[in-house]
């Protein structure tokens, strides 16, 4: 039996995402046995960002309009520049995170994603870790900013870059398999 048996994770995304933040995470949370869906605002595929251009598409799960936050056991949040600045300027986007976190369930952001957790109140109080451009956004917000290759702070899981991604994963897993749900008094 796999680690993950029985979880269903939400990968929020749109088009901009950066590709291994969102591939890498998904296939370790498969590969321990989850159920991932990627869901976005959009129907169709949407395309990543790989380096310093565009990247391939990935197949759309379940458009976000469709998608209930009670069906899902944790959610993740790939960074990138381009996507979670669209993300955050929808509404049932950061109304999704919101949820989930409400819910004492794990959320996991990378890289620029933590934009998503400082538009949906998560980052007020919070230890976390981000890419080094968005510490101040990050600071401004409430959150307490560390340079650590992933930061856990009561099922909230903060990576800076896709070279932390291995930690980012395992530490992701480890958090979904422990359950909750969490205490988030700040």
């Amino acid at each position: 039996m796999a680690r993950l048996d029985g979880k269903t994770v939400a990968i929020l995304a749109t088009h901009g995402f950066e590709q291994s933040e969102l591939e890498q995470p998904r296939e370790a949370l498969a590969q321990a046995g989850a159920t991932v869906h990627v869901i976005a605002p959009e129907t169709e595929d949407i395309t990543g960002w790989n380096g310093s251009d565009w990247g391939g598409a990935m197949p759309v799960d379940r458009p976000l309009g469709l998608a209930d936050p009670a069906d899902y056991d944790a959610v993740v949040l790939p960074g990138g520049q381009i996507n979670p600045d669209i993300l955050r300027t929808k509404p049932e986007a950061v109304d999704f995170v919101r949820a989930i976190w409400a819910a004492g369930k794990p959320v996991a952001a990378i890289c620029h994603g933590p934009w998503m957790l400082i538009e949906a109140g998560v980052a007020t109080g919070r230890k976390m870790t981000s890419y080094p451009s968005i510490r101040t956004d990050v600071e401004n917000a409430g959150g307490h900013w560390e340079d650590s290759e992933v930061v856990a702070d009561a099922g909230l899981v903060t990576s800076r870059n896709p070279g932390d991604l291995p930690a980012f994963s395992e530490r992701l897993i480890d958090e979904i398999a422990e359950g909750g749900p969490y205490a988030r008094a700040a």
